[in-house]
Order: C-alpha cells, then sequence, then structure tokens
C-alpha cells in the first residue's frame, strides 16, 4: 500500500461515502484548466454550490458554466484572497501546479500549497482534495515529480481531512501528457527516442479521473491519505506511441530507443515538433523518466467502478476522436518550408561571391569566410521554418486566427525581404540600398522573434538567433558601403 498520511481503517464499500448530499459548496482553483474545466459540470451536475478562484475573471470567458459559478477574482498567494474564496466551503479543490513554468517552481508551488492549507485551516473546511503524480519512493525524483510529492505532503499535514489523488498519464482532449503523446505519435513515422519510452505508464481516462475527484468529495473525515488511481492498462510509453498511431489511423510508427537523449535535450526536441512549449515538455518528461504504475487500488473501496468498468487506452482514445482538433502542425511545416526554400532558392541564385565586381571590393577585416554564410542561413532557414510552424499551430489550436493571420503576413514580408537583399546586394550592385534594406529585415526579424514570443518565450528565442544575424548582415553592409566610393562601384559595375 502506498499512502503518505494516516488511513483509519481499511476500504470497505458498506462504510465508504454516503450518498452525494445536495447543498453543499465546492471550491475549485484551476479552474480555467483542462481538469478543473471538466470537473466543475459534473459538480454542478450533481447540486453543488461551485465557487471558483482566479486572478482573471476574464478567463472564464466562454466556459458553459461561467453563470452557474460564484467567481472570486484573486490570487493563491494572498491570505485575504484565500479567505474570502474558502468562506463556506465543504469541499475545496486544489488543482494548482505551475508545470515548471518558471525557474523558482518548486518554492511558488510550496508557498501557494501551504498558503492554501492554512486558509482552509481557518475557514473550518471539511475536506481538501488534490490531483498530484504517481511517483516511486524508492527513488530520486525529478524537481517536477518531487515537487507535487511534496504539495502533497503540505496538504496532508493540515488539519483539514485531504485526499491526494496521484495519477500518471491522463488521457483526453486538452490534458498536456496527452497531447504530447498524440503530436509524437501523429507527427513522427519514425523516431529516435530516449530510452525512458520504455518505461511502463499506468494512464486514466479523463471519465475516471473526473468520477474519482468527484467521489473524493464523500470521502469519510477520518481519511486523509494519497490514493493512486489509474485505468486497467499498463503499457510503456513506446506502446501507447504505437497503439494510439493504430487507433487514429497513422499506421505503423519506427521508434528507435537511445540511452544518450537526456530530459533537457528530449524536452528542447518536443518543443521543437509539437506545439508544447519547453518547459511543460520539460515537466511532463520528468513524470515519465520514472514508471509510474499504481501501487494500490483502495480508492475503488471508496469509489465503486462503473458500470462496465474503468475505460482501457483503447476506449479512453476512441472517446476523443471526436473532440480532439485536426492537427494544422503538418499542413503548417509545409508552408513555412515551402516558403523559406523559396526565399533561400532566389537568394542563392542572386548570390555570386566569384563575381570580379564583388572581388574588387573593399571588405572589412573582420568579415566571416564566404563558407560561413551557407552554413548559418541553412540553420537559420530550418529554425525559420520550423518554429514559425508550432506558432502558427498553437495559435490555431487556440482559436487564434487573426493572430495566426498577422504572424504569417509579418512572416511573408520577411522572407521577401530576406530574398530581396540578396538581389540588391548582388545583382543591382548597390550596397547602400542593401545596407538600407537589411536595416528593415533586422527590424522585421525583430517583431517576428516578439510575435513568437507572444505564443511562448521559448519560440521568441529560438528566433533570436535569426534577428541577431540580420543585425550583424546590416552591419557588414553599411561598412562595405562606406568602405567602397560610390564613384569607384560604377566603374566596377561596368567591368
Amino acid at each position: 500500500m502506498s499512502h503518505e498520511s494516516t488511513h483509519h481503517g481499511s476500504p470497505d464499500p458498506a462504510s465508504s461515502a454516503a450518498a452525494p448530499r445536495g447543498g453543499r459548496t465546492a471550491l475549485v482553483t484551476g479552474a480555467t484548466g483542462y481538469i478543473g474545466g471538466a470537473l466543475i459540470p459534473v459538480l454542478l451536475a450533481d447540486g453543488f454550490t461551485v465557487r471558483v478562484l482566479t486572478r482573471d475573471a476574464h478567463r472564464l470567458d466562454g466556459t458553459e458554466w461561467q453563470r452557474q459559478v460564484e467567481v472570486v477574482e484573486g490570487d493563491g498567494g494572498s491570505a485575504a484572497d484565500l479567505d474570502r474564496a474558502l468562506d463556506g466551503v465543504d469541499v475545496a479543490y486544489y488543482l494548482i501546479h505551475s508545470m515548471g513554468s518558471s525557474e523558482d517552481f518548486v518554492a511558488r508551488d510550496r508557498a501557494l500549497a501551504t498558503a492554501f492549507a492554512a486558509a482552509a485551516d481557518r475557514a473550518g473546511v471539511g475536506r481538501i482534495v488534490y490531483l498530484g503524480g504517481i511517483h516511486p519512493h524508492d527513488e530520486e525524483l525529478s524537481a517536477h515529480l518531487a515537487s507535487r510529492a511534496e504539495v502533497g505532503r503540505i496538504l496532508l499535514g493540515s488539519s483539514v481531512p485531504t485526499a491526494v489523488l496521484q495519477a500518471a498519464v491522463i488521457l483526453g482532449t486538452g490534458s498536456a501528457s496527452f497531447d504530447m503523446l498524440r503530436h509524437l505519435a501523429s507527427r513522427l513515422p519514425v523516431m529516435v527516442a530516449p530510452r525512458w519510452l520504455r518505461n511502463r505508464v499506468q494512464p486514466i481516462a479523463i471519465a475516471d479521473v473526473v468520477r474519482y475527484l468527484r467521489g473524493a468529495a464523500d470521502l469519510p473525515a477520518e481519511v486523509n491519505r494519497t490514493f493512486d488511481i489509474g485505468g486497467p492498462d499498463v503499457l510503456t510509453y513506446r506502446e501507447m506511441l504505437v497503439r494510439y498511431a493504430r487507433l487514429t489511423g497513422h499506421g505503423r510508427r519506427l521508434i528507435v530507443t537511445v540511452p544518450v537523449l537526456t530530459p533537457r535535450l528530449a524536452s528542447r526536441w518536443i518543443g521543437l515538433v509539437t506545439p508544447l512549449n519547453v518547459p511543460l515538455a520539460r515537466a511532463l518528461i520528468d513524470s515519465l523518466v520514472h514508471e509510474v504504475v499504481c501501487s494500490e487500488d483502495d480508492i475503488r473501496g471508496y469509489v465503486p467502478d462503473p458500470a462496465g468498468g474503468l475505460a482501457g487506452f483503447d476506449e479512453a482514445v476512441g472517446s476523443t476522436l471526436g473532440s480532439t482538433p485536426t492537427d494544422g502542425g503538418p499542413r503548417n511545416l509545409a508552408l513555412t518550408s515551402a516558403a523559406t526554400v523559396a526565399a533561400a532558392a532566389v537568394g542563392s541564385l542572386a548570390t555570386t561571391p566569384g563575381s570580379r565586381w564583388y572581388r574588387s571590393l573593399d571588405l572589412p577585416s573582420w568579415q566571416p569566410p564566404t563558407i560561413a554564410f551557407p552554413v548559418v542561413w541553412t540553420a537559420l532557414y530550418a529554425d525559420i521554418a520550423a518554429t514559425s510552424a508550432v506558432v502558427l499551430t498553437d495559435l490555431e489550436r487556440r482559436e487564434k486566427a487573426s493572430e495566426a493571420a498577422a504572424y504569417k503576413r509579418a512572416l511573408w514580408a520577411n522572407l521577401a525581404l530576406n530574398a530581396g537583399w540578396s538581389v540588391l546586394f548582388w545583382r543591382v550592385r548597390r550596397p547602400w540600398l542593401a545596407a538600407l534594406e537589411s536595416a528593415v529585415l533586422t527590424a522585421s526579424s525583430a517583431d517576428l522573434a516578439r510575435r513568437a514570443a507572444a505564443s511562448s518565450p521559448q519560440r521568441g528565442a529560438r528566433l533570436a538567433p535569426y534577428a541577431a544575424w540580420t543585425g550583424f548582415a546590416t552591419a557588414l553592409s553599411t561598412a562595405i558601403a562606406r568602405r567602397n566610393r560610390p564613384a569607384a562601384l560604377r566603374g566596377r559595375r561596368s567591368r
């Protein structure tokens, strides 16, 4: 049995939770997240008065239940805001986790959990329910898993009866762990992957997670412990990728595992080929470097299985097929790749480093060797295509059509300027005009990085080298123009 606090008595269905009682108040934190958004309609349907704590009430706009809940606008770290939110609450759902979104996420999660536990104690809350992650007890945990385990211990250590439900991969459209699985399975017919793909995982369908969260509200008051929750299937991550691809019609997948791909490198790779940002990918990978399999199933003594049993992997994936949005990633990658290849082709055709005119120029001593330019530009073009495809896919997934269209316009203009510099410098042979055009290109490249950063800071950082290189090209073009007088250039052009 795996639990981290005292459990008084063994699970006995005859003495487990009573039938749901109406008229209770439930607080849901993390209501704008995937789990909170799925839980709230179930609580409302069961007669709970539902209150949500959010820093920005406008983030609830568009939800079907927005007008059915009480909204407390405030910060989860503010004692005053927590006191307002928890006043009169019977059960409080703690669904907050940073997912490694900042460097100090461990300290932040610790502080938030501590403040929440203290406020729940002051308010006399009847029960806290927290969704954490399954983790081994005899291994050194990753920072992400260790933080989730610490949050559970903090809540269990309060005077309020607490149920910490611990899950592995949650199968459902909108779940970050499921999104990573489906993007990898659908986009990559061949994968060279880290060895953690051979680790065993016990996934669980979102419907069963919500059922357990709802059932935890009715646990006897003396129950204060962790519960592992999982579906009926135990699979390796590799098996999940292969089965997802088969179930969704993507065909066979060739997956080769290697021991040298570290979580840091793997997260950057996943950030490149999927819409997930690097910190989120790293947090998800950190949960998979260990085997995450239930060590007990005691929750089933309190929350009985539904008719037909828990949903297996195939059933859970099948239930997502109608709600899973079309993956626009491959289409966007084809589009951005075609555009960058076209810009590169125009620039390459225009470039004549062996011409008498270019050899006659007075070049600055700090100009890189000729071979450096095709090497650098090839890497930059690949980065522009890949990053832009991820940005567009992310914006489309979040239904930000106007921002996606604006990014496309900015990208097309940038690539036109990119190709135009080569024509102005090599064919028209106007260094000053090329230097001016390069300055505009630099501004355009910086704007492109800014737009990418609005989607994700990491995506903006990936385009920063392009902006830096075009800035260098502007400085170099300006230096060449200054060192070669127009009169001399006219004479050289006539040769």
